[in-house]
């Protein structure tokens, strides 16, 4: 049985696999350092409007952030 935190270090690491399989697809905030869709105009952390969508970015940012904790706060802990 995985423990809780575990179960979240899989599923960070699988999101930045995919993330990093298909940069094109994301853009990473400038103001935060945010990974989020490419389609984004406004960044919904820091409200930031500046992106670099360059795939060596976008993929260096997607493996730091996967091999990490996490430490933004999310809609699930304010609950």
């Amino acid at each position: 049985m995985k423990n809780k935190s575990t179960a979240i270090d899989s599923a960070r690491l699988e999101k930045a696999k995919e993330i990093a399989n298909n940069p094109a697809e994301y853009k990473v905030c400038e103001g935060c350092d945010s990974i989020v869709g490419s389609a984004t105009v406004i960044c919904p952390n820091c409200h930031g409007y500046r992106f670099d969508g360059s795939a060596d970015r976008v993929v260096d940012q997607a493996v730091y952030l996967g091999v990490r904790e996490q430490t933004s706060v999310t809609a699930e802990d304010m609950v």
